[in-house]
C-alpha cells in the first residue's frame, strides 16, 4: 500500500483527475438512480388462480382446490401453502423459502400446475400463475367520471388511455377497473330457427367450428414460398353478420337471418366509485427499478394531452398517487443529510481550522457521490433505507480524514515538507484507520445475513454504510493525502510541545505523568 501511496502523491494531477471523475461519475449516477418509496425487494410468493364459471365454493374446494394442492405441496422449497374457495374459483398462495431461487421456483410450481391440469375439471380455464412483488401495487390510480356520458364513451376513453399510458417504458401495466367488458350478444329469433329447420346444436357448432385459429402453411412455387392464410377467425361485428349457418344451391342462411346480432357490455363484474359517482378507472403499476416520480410525471402529462380528445363531459380525477409522499421523504432525509453535513463542517472547521477542515469535509461528498456510484451499479433504488444508511454513515466517515490531518499538521509543524508529511501521515495511520473502519463494517456485517424477507429488506442498509465507509477509506488514505500534499503550510510548535508528543509517541509510557500531573 506505502507504494500506492507514494505513486498517488507523486502524480498528483492523474490522483486528482480520478478525483474529478469519481465526482463527475457520482453526480450522474445520483441524476440516474431511480427514486422509490421502499426497497424494491423480490418475495417468495406465487398466487395460483383456477377460474370455473357457475361453481360453489364447496364445489371449486373439492373439485379445484384439492388436486392442485397434492402437486403444489411436492414442489421443493415450499415453505406455507394457503388456499381460498370462492364463487367460480380458486386461489392458491404458494410461500416459498427466502433464499429460494425465484426463477427456478416458478419454473418447479407450473411443472406442477401442469401436473395437476388433467385432474381438474375440463371446463375450467387453464391455471394463472402470478409472481407477486412490491412492484405490483399501484403508484397512481386515475377515475374518468362521466355524468350524463354514454357509457360507451367512457369506456372508449379509457381504452385510448391505457394504451397511451401502457407506451411508457417504465409502466408495467394499466388496469381497467370498474367497467364492463364488451361482448357481441345474438339474440336467437326461435321462429326463424323454425322456419329455416335449424336446430340450436348446429346454430352453436357453426359458431364454435368458424371461431379458430387454422394454420394452413405455405405454398413453395418454385419462384419463392408465400404463407397461406385462411380468414377463420371472428375479428368484428360484420364478421358475426355474415357467417354462413346453413348454404343450398339456392340461398345461404347467415347469423343475421336468425338472429339479431348486437353490441353491448358483460355484466358487472367490479365498481369504481369516485364522491359517491360511478367511474372507470385505470391502476398504474411502474415497472421493477424504475422512478416513481419520472413515471407519475410522464403518465400525468398524457393525460392532460389525452383530455382534448375527450368529450367535455367526462372529468378525471387522480387518487393513491404516491408521487407526493416520495418527494416529501426524499426532500426530508437529504435536508436532514444537508443538515447534518453542515453541523459536522462546522465542528470539524472549528476544531483543526479552515484548511485542514476543508479538506476533512470533502470526504463527505466524495463518500456519498462514491457509495451512488456502486449502488446505481447493483442497481439499487434511491429509497429511504438508502438515504438512511447514508444519515447513519455521515459521523462515521470523517474519522479517518481527521486522523490522516492531524497527523500530517503535527509532522509539518516539526518541519517536515507538505509532501513527506501526508505520505508519512497515510503511511503511519493505514492499518489503525483499516482496523477502524473495520470494526465498524463488523457491526453491520450481521445484517448482510438477516434471513427472511426482513433481511432482503433491511440488506440496504448495510450495503450503503459499507460502500460509504469504503469511499471513505479510499478518500482519507489516497485522495485526501493529495490534496494536503498540493495545499498544506507549514506551520510552527514549541519545543516543548514537540517534545511531549514525540514522548509520548515513541517515549516509555512508564515516564509518562497522569492526568495530574503525577
Amino acid at each position: 500500500m506505502n507504494a500506492f501511496i507514494d505513486a498517488a502523491i507523486q502524480r498528483s494531477r492523474t490522483t486528482l483527475l480520478v478525483l474529478f471523475m469519481v465526482i463527475i461519475a457520482g453526480l450522474l449516477a445520483r441524476a440516474a438512480i431511480p427514486i422509490a418509496n421502499e426497497p424494491d425487494i423480490e418475495v417468495p410468493f406465487f398466487v395460483v388462480s383456477v377460474y370455473h364459471e357457475g361453481i360453489s365454493p364447496e364445489d371449486a374446494e373439492r373439485m379445484l382446490v384439492m388436486p392442485m394442492e397434492i402437486e403444489l405441496r411436492k414442489v421443493e422449497g415450499v415453505k406455507e401453502l394457503t388456499a381460498y374457495a370462492s364463487e367460480g374459483a380458486a386461489n392458491l398462495m404458494v410461500e416459498f423459502e427466502a433464499d429460494r431461487d425465484l426463477d427456478q421456483a416458478e419454473i418447479d410450481l407450473r411443472e406442477a400446475v401442469d401436473t395437476a391440469r388433467p385432474k381438474l375439471p375440463s371446463t375450467a380455464e387453464e391455471p394463472v400463475i402470478r409472481e407477486q412483488s412490491t412492484a405490483d401495487f399501484p403508484i397512481i390510480q386515475i377515475n374518468l367520471v362521466g355524468e350524463g356520458v354514454p357509457e360507451r364513451a367512457v369506456y372508449d376513453a379509457a381504452i385510448a388511455l391505457r394504451d397511451d399510458i401502457e407506451a411508457i417504458p417504465s409502466v408495467l401495466e394499466a388496469e381497467l377497473v370498474g367497467h364492463r367488458e364488451e361482448v357481441l350478444e345474438a339474440v336467437v329469433d326461435a321462429a326463424a330457427l323454425e322456419s329455416y329447420q335449424i336446430s340450436a346444436e348446429e346454430l352453436i357448432n357453426t359458431l364454435m367450428r368458424n371461431n379458430r385459429l387454422i394454420p394452413a402453411g405455405a405454398i413453395d412455387t418454385g419462384q419463392g414460398r408465400f404463407s397461406v392464410k385462411v380468414p377463420s377467425v371472428i375479428e368484428d361485428a360484420k364478421d358475426l353478420f355474415d357467417l354462413p349457418i346453413r348454404a343450398s344451391a339456392d340461398a345461404v342462411v347467415t347469423l343475421e337471418d336468425v338472429a339479431d346480432v348486437r353490441r353491448t357490455f358483460k355484466d358487472r363484474i367490479s365498481y369504481a366509485r369516485v364522491d359517491g359517482r360511478t367511474a372507470i378507472s385505470l391502476a398504474i403499476t411502474q415497472r421493477a427499478g424504475s422512478n416513481i416520480i419520472d413515471t407519475i410525471n410522464r403518465v400525468k402529462r398524457i393525460v392532460e394531452r389525452s383530455r382534448a380528445s375527450m368529450p367535455t363531459a367526462i372529468d378525471v380525477f387522480y387518487s393513491q398517487d404516491q408521487a407526493p409522499f416520495a418527494e416529501s421523504q426524499v426532500e426530508e432525509l437529504q435536508g436532514n443529510i444537508l443538515s447534518s453535513l453542515a453541523i459536522v463542517m462546522v465542528v470539524v472547521v472549528a476544531a483543526m481550522g479552515l484548511r485542514s477542515g476543508i479538506i476533512v469535509g470533502l470526504s463527505i461528498p466524495v463518500s456519498f457521490l462514491f457509495a451512488l456510484v456502486f449502488l446505481n451499479l447493483m442497481g439499487y433504488t434511491f429509497n429511504f433505507m438508502v438515504m438512511f444508511g447514508m444519515l447513519l454513515g455521515l459521523g462515521m466517515l470523517v474519522d479517518g480524514a481527521v486522523v490522516v490531518t492531524e497527523y500530517a499538521d503535527r509532522k509539518m509543524a516539526e518541519g517536515f515538507h507538505r509532501r513527506a508529511a501526508y505520505a508519512m501521515a497515510a503511511k503511519r495511520m493505514f492499518w489503525p484507520v483499516v482496523a477502524s473502519t473495520a470494526t465498524t463494517l463488523a457491526a453491520f456485517l450481521p445484517l448482510m445475513f438477516w434471513p427472511g424477507i426482513p433481511g432482503k429488506f433491511m440488506q440496504y442498509l448495510p450495503v450503503t454504510v459499507f460502500t460509504v465507509l469504503i469511499g471513505s477509506l479510499v478518500y482519507c488514505l489516497l485522495f485526501g493525502p493529495v490534496i494536503g500534499a498540493l495545499t498544506g503550510k507549514v506551520g510552527t510548535q514549541s519545543p516543548k510541545v514537540t517534545a511531549y508528543l514525540r514522548e509520548l509517541e515513541e517515549g516509555d509510557p512508564t515516564r509518562l505523568g497522569g492526568m495530574t500531573g503525577a
